[in-house]
């Protein structure tokens, strides 16, 4: 989905927000998850940095706000994202300043 538009309340390839996005793309293997960012965080099980996995939800604080926004991590420091109104669904690295400094934790949704 990467370079779809970001769409505020959006769930499909027309156009995402990041709880839409992480939705939609559990949706596709099967697996029902919330469409809300605090939702998700509280459905998902925390883990460690260090355990990151690929698929596993990264979440961050934006503009005061805690928990306000979702990620998929990819691996090697990377996660996926819609970012914001104006911009695409894109990759970036949990490590850079901007996203490490507003790391909020990493969650693992748990199939029964």
């Amino acid at each position: 989905m990467v370079g779809k538009p970001y769409r505020y309340g959006g769930s499909t390839p027309r156009g995402f927000d990041c709880s839409g996005l992480v939705n939609y793309s559990y949706a596709q293997v099967g697996i029902k998850v919330s469409r809300e960012t605090r939702t998700l965080r509280e459905q998902a099980s925390p883990i460690r940095t260090t355990a990151l996995r690929r698929g596993d939800l990264v979440f961050f604080d934006l503009e005061g706000k805690k928990n306000s926004h979702v990620g998929i991590y990819l691996g090697n420091g990377r996660f996926v994202h819609a970012p914001k109104s104006g911009a695409h669904v894109r990759v970036e690295s949990v490590r850079s300043a901007y996203w490490s400094k507003r790391f909020n934790g990493a969650r693992r949704i748990v199939e029964l």
